[in-house]
């Protein structure tokens, strides 16, 4: 085998390797729906646009999730074809540290709610 050939079959693997990076297209996918997927939620609260707490809560842990995927596809690069098998497992990886994620935020601030001592509309005159 030459070094011509060499040559050619390393750039081909290389090449082939690089295939599953992301081009500047992508990159800009990705932005733009991270931009979007992050604006609705603070527009979800901010304007408050549902009456019931519980489902704008519930949409913007949804959304989330969405952006989780986003981020893992777009910015990761993480697909069915890469790394043979090890994205089935940081898929797996990512989804448990999420809920124990939103499960562990869900649970401090029920407790928080719960256990905070109830102010007095003189206590908050004299706040800060």
């Amino acid at each position: 085998m030459s070094a011509h050939h060499t040559h050619e079959s390393a750039a081909e693997a290389h090449h082939g390797h690089e295939a599953g990076h992301g081009s500047f297209k992508g990159y800009m996918i990705g932005f733009l729906l991270s931009v979007v997927l992050t604006a609705i939620p603070f527009w979800l609260v901010m304007a408050g646009v549902l009456e019931s707490k519980l489902l704008t809560a519930v949409l913007v842990m949804g959304i989330g999730v969405v952006q989780i995927f986003v981020h893992m596809v777009y910015f990761l690069h993480m697909n069915a074809r890469s790394e043979g098998g090890w994205t089935l497992m940081a898929l797996i990886f990512t989804l448990i540290i999420v809920g124990i994620a939103l499960a562990g935020s869900l649970w401090v601030m029920h407790h928080l709610n719960a256990n905070m001592m109830p102010m007095t509309q003189d206590m908050m005159k004299n706040m800060p």
